[in-house]
């Protein structure tokens, strides 16, 4: 119930600033799967959420949790806490409960906000959830969120959403290293098409962490 207000207030709040949500129909109407996007403002999860019809468990980073007021108001939407840089099995259980359960699971691969707006490597704890799960994965372009507070308030931005990426050919292959960041790096491919850049050498855009 409070998920729902909430969105439903933001929605008003996004359409003073003339957003724009492209490609609704891609997020499968039912059944588990896992929406990855690209992270420059701390509106993003808001936005994404926003953006589509069905509520999104997203995996936040643990530090937000610290405050009780804070923790128990992301609780009560659906987020979950999740240690960076380390492997965290708790959120790794949790995740794939979310999935189990046929939910929605949002993610931001690159595992914290880019404050340059580039997109940096990301971490093959997608993949594995991905492939573990056997689910799949759409992936969305965050576009002019970082230009909304504070002072670009009213500028438009887009939330663009792209089709389902399917990765069966994994699914009865070993977890190993090369096959988690070759999936990762694939589903980072997909959401770099969706910003609509200048046509270059992904790799060579991919900033280090």
């Amino acid at each position: 119930m409070l998920y729902r207000f909430l969105r439903f207030l933001a929605r008003l709040l996004f359409i003073f600033c003339h957003w724009k949500v492209q490609g609704r129909e891609n997020l499968p109407r039912e059944g588990p799967v896992i929406v990855a996007a690209n992270h420059i403002s701390n509106w993003d999860p808001i936005a994404v959420a926003s953006a589509l019809s069905r509520p999104v468990h997203f995996m936040a980073k643990e530090e937000l949790f610290e405050h009780q007021v804070l923790s128990k108001l992301l609780t009560a939407i659906n987020a979950f806490p999740v240690k960076r840089g380390s492997p965290d099995r708790k959120a790794i259980r949790n995740a794939l409960n979310v999935l189990v359960q046929g939910e929605v699971l949002g993610i931001f691969p690159e595992g914290s906000r880019s404050k340059t707006g580039e997109l940096t490597k990301p971490y093959p704890g997608i993949a594995m959830l991905a492939l573990k799960a056997r689910v799949p994965v759409i992936p969305v372009a965050c576009i002019g969120t970082d230009r909304f507070l504070p002072w670009g308030w009213r500028k438009p931005f887009i939330i663009r959403i792209g089709k389902p990426l399917q990765y069966e050919e994994y699914y009865d292959t070993r977890l190993s290293t090369q096959v988690m960041e070759t999936v990762s790096q694939d589903i980072m491919n997909k959401i770099y098409e969706l910003l609509d850049w200048p046509q270059q050498d992904f790799s060579v855009q991919l900033r280090n962490r």
